[in-house]
C-alpha cells in the first residue's frame, strides 16, 4: 500500500471521529456571519526549516492542504486535513564528520494527516492546534574527504506533526486566510519546522 493511499485512509479514519461536529446548530456563526464549516481547499507558502545530525538549512517551500471541519455550537471547531509540502528545489544539511568524511540529510516531499481542534472568537477569527501523522521522503549520503560515494539511502520516513496558528475569513465570504507554525519529528532522527500563510475556499 502506498503512503498517498495510507495518507487517505488516515484522513478519513480521522474525518469519522469528526462527523459529531456536523451535527451541531446550523445557525451558529460568530458575529461576522462566518460559520468554518465544510471542505476546504488550500494553498500554503513560507519557510521550511530541515535539520538533521545537529545542523540545519532554510528555505522557501509550498504545498497545500485539504480538509474538513465542523462546529459544536458557536466557539468550537473540529476538523480533519491532509497536506502536502515540499521546500523549493527540496533541502539539504551536510555535516562534517570527525573521521574527516561528510553525510548529508536531503528532504523531498511530505503527505501528512491530521486533526483539528479550535477556538472561534465573537469577531470570527479562529485560533487552533492539530496534531497527527507526516512521512517524508528523505536521502542519507556520507562522502569520504576526496567526494567518492560511501553510503547512499533513499528512504522514506514516518513520523508526526504538531501546529497550531489563527484562520480568519471575511464576512459571509467562502474565502479564508490564515497562519501557522507546524513541526514535523521523522522518528527522532530528522525534522522540519514550517511557518507559512495559507489561502483557501471553503465549500459549504
Amino acid at each position: 500500500m502506498t503512503i498517498k493511499s495510507l495518507t487517505a485512509i488516515a484522513i478519513a479514519a480521522a474525518g469519522l471521529l469528526a462527523q459529531p461536529a456536523f451535527a451541531q446548530d446550523d445557525t451558529a456563526a460568530p458575529s461576522n456571519g462566518t460559520t468554518f464549516r465544510g471542505i476546504r481547499v488550500e494553498g500554503n507558502v513560507g519557510g521550511d526549516r530541515f535539520q538533521s545530525e545537529g545542523n540545519h538549512n532554510d528555505k522557501f517551500g509550498y504545498g497545500a492542504t485539504v480538509g474538513f471541519d465542523g462546529t459544536y455550537g458557536q466557539h468550537i471547531l473540529v476538523g480533519a486535513e491532509g497536506s502536502y509540502w515540499r521546500a523549493n528545489n527540496w533541502n539539504e544539511n551536510c555535516t562534517g564528520l570527525a573521521d574527516g568524511n561528510s553525510i548529508c540529510h536531503k528532504s523531498f516531499e511530505e503527505w501528512g494527516a491530521a486533526m483539528r481542534a479550535g477556538y472561534i472568537t465573537s469577531s470570527g477569527v479562529l485560533f487552533f492546534g492539530k496534531a497527527g501523522y507526516v512521512n517524508g521522503e528523505q536521502r542519507k549520503r556520507i562522502d569520504d574527504p576526496s567526494g567518492t560515494q560511501l553510503v547512499y539511502d533513499h528512504y522514506r520516513s514516518d513520523g508526526y506533526q504538531v501546529g497550531g496558528g489563527m484562520e480568519f475569513s471575511p464576512t459571509h465570504s467562502p474565502l479564508y486566510m490564515n497562519v501557522q507554525y507546524v513541526y514535523s519529528n521523522y522518528h527522532g532522527h530528522s525534522s522540519r519546522q514550517r511557518v507559512m500563510a495559507g489561502v483557501g475556499v471553503r465549500f459549504k
